[in-house]
């Protein structure tokens, strides 16, 4: 696999290449919108609703967190997750942001 070269790139395209990875997987899509529905979802709930193991569901729970997407608590040995609105309201600002300068760029 080759060099990314992800220096040659501003942080605002980075950051949505980061994220647009983080949305590339339908399940990771799924766990967000569930969790939407929810005040604080587990791991076990959300792997039943959207029909994977946990295991695989924890590991999506994982990728999405490291991204900011979501935010967890522990109460006792459970961990609840919480949609990130800051962070999602980043995410959309980005994408809306790109999709404008484009659009502008060529229609």
């Amino acid at each position: 696999m080759g060099v990314s070269k992800r220096h040659l790139h501003s942080v605002q395209v980075n950051q949505l290449a980061d994220l647009a990875k983080v949305l590339s997987h339908p399940a990771r899509i799924s766990i967000l919108n569930y969790i939407g529905d929810c005040d604080g979802c587990l791991c076990k709930d959300i792997s039943g609703k959207i029909r994977l193991s946990q295991p695989t569901t924890s590991q999506h729970l994982q990728v999405i967190k490291k991204s900011g997407l979501l935010k967890s608590k522990f109460e006792g040995k459970s961990q609840y997750y919480t949609i990130n609105k800051d962070k999602l309201t980043a995410l959309k600002n980005l994408f809306a942001d790109f999709f404008e300068v484009t659009e502008q760029k060529c229609c």
